[in-house]
């Protein structure tokens, strides 16, 4: 039997405050990477400076994503000077070149307040990065991208815009440089972080609702009918009591594993900061989710018995 993946499956060793990751097969080296935002949970400083002034975080597997082994940080995203923040990475591959979607606000600012844009990178190897600019998303505050393909061509872009309510907005582009405004997607209430995947004849998106992830089903990409929560009760793995964060998804087969983190030093909520590292430090962690009558079901108890297959495409 596949040994069970490691609970929790991750801790930044430098800073304590990996999240938001994205699982991206790495063709050059045969293993899977999270690329992650390097939250500096330890680091001192006002306000939410914390979340601010931070890196993409690299985290390596070579056995199929049972364990995984911290590498770095990505470089070369700068462009321009000083410490700035780069948050919630999209990574999708394409015609030979990996395309990085990733938020980018200016500076280390100590407030939630402030410009935040999407940048557009491209890399043939995850580590040679080239800038090709920022996206015109008809926002000034937008976060947390998310592509997929579209089945009659093209391809659509969810994103939270944080000037129309926290809501998920969305882009077209025939080429995935260009992209045009479409409008409002998901406005059934707040959120962030959506997380596009197809499993069981349907589409999903999962959405972060600061009580779990919000479960969305689509026909057509276009129309989303919400189901319910997951991720939305304590868990009893290691560093699992609290509420899941920021997902992302690999689909295997008929099994989504959702990539996600917690605040373990939180309470059940995860909504509790008292300024110090034991509220601050986040871990990821993945669970199994599948297809039952229609809806997705996820036990985040169940051991998630990880032998992740290279990616295809």
């Amino acid at each position: 039997m596949i040994p069970a993946a490691s609970a929790p499956l991750f801790r930044d060793p430098v800073f304590d405050g990996a999240a938001d990751p994205v699982a991206v097969w790495n063709r050059q080296r045969g293993e899977w990477w999270l690329i992650y935002t390097n939250r500096r949970a330890t680091a001192p400083g006002p306000g939410v400076t914390w979340v601010h002034g931070t890196d993409l975080g690299v985290a390596a597997s070579a056995d199929g994503g049972r364990t995984w082994t911290y590498r770095s940080t990505l470089t070369g995203l700068d462009t321009e000077w000083g410490r700035n923040t780069f948050w919630a990475p999209e990574i999708i591959w394409h015609d030979g070149l990996h395309h990085m979607y990733v938020s980018y606000i200016r500076g280390v600012p100590d407030s939630w307040t402030g410009p935040a844009r999407i940048r557009h990178y491209t890399s043939p190897d995850l580590l040679d990065w080239t800038h090709h600019g920022d996206l015109d998303l008809a926002s000034d505050r937008v976060i947390d991208a998310c592509v997929y393909p579209l089945p009659g061509g093209g391809w659509r872009m969810w994103f939270k815009d944080e000037t129309r309510g926290s809501l998920t907005y969305a882009a077209d582009s025939p080429d995935l440089h260009h992209w045009r405004p479409t409008g409002l997607a998901v406005g059934h209430r707040p959120h962030e972080g959506p997380n596009v995947f197809e499993l069981g004849g349907h589409y999903w998106m999962l959405v972060d609702e600061w009580r779990g992830q919000g479960v969305l089903r689509s026909d057509d990409l276009t129309t989303w009918e919400h189901q319910g929560l997951i991720l939305d009760k304590p868990g009893r793995r290691p560093d699992d009591g609290t509420i899941g964060l920021h997902a992302d998804v690999v689909v295997q087969e008929d099994t989504a594993y959702v990539f996600y983190f917690t605040h373990p030093g939180r309470g059940p909520s995860g909504t509790e900061d008292d300024g110090t590292h034991a509220t601050r430090r986040s871990s990821l962690q993945v669970a199994t989710a599948r297809v039952v009558d229609g809806r997705l079901r996820c036990d985040r108890d169940e051991p998630a018995r990880l032998d992740l297959a290279p990616a295809s495409g």
